[in-house]
């Protein structure tokens, strides 16, 4: 069994996120969304929120499971009894920063392996912060986002 763990803050989760994970879904035996903790970003959900936000969003896939995490990357996929990384790359401008973080991540766990997928051309030029940017200035969003995502964004961007 092929376990991979897609990590990322997800403040919040996109349609973008959704189509790697449905993806991936399909390539993996099992999926583990990975909400990392990432105080350091200043996110506008907290990481309870994100993951109740992923499972909602993914919950018709029957191979995922989100679970938090606030450990080094590394460790969080060992500790899963995951192999693989999947990260994913929207643009050229990704590319640099991803193939860093892969590259140190082979160093401190040679036997995990590092993936990139690309999403779906539609969702390219997404990005979780300019989907808080818009919905912050009171732009619709729902054309990139779930539902529930919507609502938890105009409660905390509203209120």
């Amino acid at each position: 069994m092929v376990t991979v763990v897609y990590p990322g803050t997800f403040d919040p989760i996109t349609h973008g996120h959704t189509d790697l994970v449905r993806r991936a879904s399909g390539l993996f035996d099992k999926v583990i969304v990975g909400v990392a903790a990432n105080a350091g970003k200043q996110p506008v959900c907290n990481v309870d929120e994100r993951k109740k936000l992923a499972e909602t969003v993914l919950q018709d896939i029957h191979n995922v499971e989100v679970v938090t995490f606030d450990i080094l990357l590394v460790e969080f996929v060992q500790q899963q009894n995951a192999s693989v990384v999947l990260r994913g790359l929207r643009a050229v401008s990704d590319f640099e920063y991803e193939f860093q973080l892969a590259g140190m991540n082979r160093k401190l766990a040679p036997e995990i392996e590092t993936i990139f997928l690309t999403p779906a051309e539609k969702y390219t030029f997404i990005s979780s912060s300019l989907i808080r940017e818009v919905a912050k200035l009171g732009g619709d969003v729902s054309e990139f986002v779930h539902p529930a995502v919507v609502e938890a964004l105009n409660t905390k961007f509203c209120n």
